[in-house]
């Protein structure tokens, strides 16, 4: 069963903040939106590029290399649904950030 991973502060992920993190080696992408943190796939699946250097237009994540845009909420790409970055789960508690990967 996989568990829970502290990956930031809660307090370290600003309203509308790209954080780059790493668990176990896996680039994660932590959002703050709204007041919810969401967890993604750092790296863009069309060349690579980092997301955490991308744009955040309400849910909408730009890739800074070819303009991909992506729904920090479910991962999707929206030129393609069937192309979704990975997401994770998030759990804030007692100051912390958590995620759970599917592994």
């Amino acid at each position: 069963m996989p568990a829970w991973t502290v990956v930031a502060e809660a307090d370290a992920i600003g309203e509308g903040e790209l954080r780059a993190v790493s668990v176990a080696g896996l680039p994660i992408l932590l959002v703050r939106r709204q007041g919810q943190v969401y967890a993604l796939d750092e790296r863009c699946p069309h060349l690579g590029c980092s997301l955490a250097r991308g744009t955040l237009e309400g849910y909408i994540l730009k890739c800074p290399c070819h303009d991909w845009r992506f729904d920090i909420r479910t991962g999707e790409f929206l030129a393609a649904p069937e192309i979704r970055l990975p997401t994770y789960p998030v759990r804030e508690a007692a100051g912390k950030l958590f995620i759970v990967r599917g592994d």
